[in-house]
């Protein structure tokens, strides 16, 4: 922790349950234990990109800590504009998918003291139609679901729980994707199609077990059918997956179509309905305080 001087907490008010106001007080504990000043930027929704990206010229941290889930870790990337400052995660998100991915403890004191470390790894972003996609994205039935989430007022993963089952029965899926990676050019029918960059849902959900964050690819996955079955295994450690069930093309690029538009969202951030996406991986694009052991 030796050499912080400065440190910019950037923290979503209204992500996931825990209380931010408890929270900011011990992370400030912690950072004045280091003899560091802690300057804190609270997410609005409204003009969050440029004010950040400000707020970061100015003061130039040694280090950006960041309260919130995968769509607050979006943001902090994208102002940083490719400077090379380490940020740790204090997952507080609805469901804290890059964080999971990372093995980021449960134990808040930890999650601060691994945030203000000096172990470091450089994963990759997936860059989709210009946006940052640091841990999933999707068209489909989640998709739909995050939309709906979106609007309201329950947080946390109850406000998924209780907006899951309407959502499937009123989902139009399947849905008709045409995916143009590695030369080839695919035809594919799915509730799902998830374009990932690691290998589980911040649900813990298991759906791409070749996925990791840094080793300069990612996979498209195509979810053939809604199998309850096969889904609810997902949430085990190791899983093989039946073709029938789900396809993997793994690949540094892709352009990807829809028959009709279909609900989209990037890191747990819904994006309405797209018709065509691109993505292309940038490696080794952003440094993150991580525990000693990854894997």
């Amino acid at each position: 922790m030796s050499g912080i001087k400065n440190v910019l907490l950037v923290v979503n008010p209204i992500s996931g349950a825990l209380d931010k106001a408890n929270l900011i007080q011990q992370i400030k504990l912690e950072v004045e234990k280091i003899d560091a000043r802690l300057y804190i930027f609270q997410t609005t929704k409204e003009g969050d990109l440029l004010n950040l990206e400000k707020r970061i010229q100015e003061l130039k941290p040694c280090r950006i800590l960041i309260a919130g889930g995968d769509g607050t870790i979006k943001l902090t990337a994208e102002a940083l504009k490719g400077e090379d400052i380490p940020v740790g995660i204090i997952p507080a998100g609805s469901a804290n998918g890059l964080a999971s991915n990372l093995n980021l403890p449960i134990n808040i004191e930890e999650q601060i003291h691994i945030a203000l470390g000096n172990t470091f790894q450089k994963i990759d972003i997936i860059l989709i139609n210009d946006e940052y996609c640091l841990h999933m994205a999707d068209f489909g039935i989640n998709a739909e679901l995050i939309g709906k989430y979106a609007g309201s007022t329950i947080r946390g993963k109850l406000g998924y729980v209780l907006h899951s089952i309407p959502t499937l029965f009123e989902s139009e899926y399947p849905f008709q994707f045409e995916i143009k990676a590695n030369n080839q050019t695919f035809k594919k029918e799915g509730i799902l199609l998830a374009i990932a960059n690691a290998n589980s849902y911040g649900t813990g959900a298991h759906v791409n077990p070749k996925g990791k964050i840094d080793d300069g690819f990612f996979e498209v996955l195509i979810f053939k059918h809604f199998d309850i079955i096969k889904i609810l295994k997902t949430l085990g450690n190791e899983v093989e997956y039946d073709p029938e069930f789900m396809e993997t093309i793994s690949t540094k690029e892709a352009k990807i179509s829809c028959a009709t538009p279909v609900a989209f969202q990037i890191d747990g951030e819904y994006l309405g309905k797209k018709e065509l996406i691109h993505a292309e991986i940038l490696p080794n694009k952003l440094t993150i305080a991580v525990p000693k052991k990854i894997y």
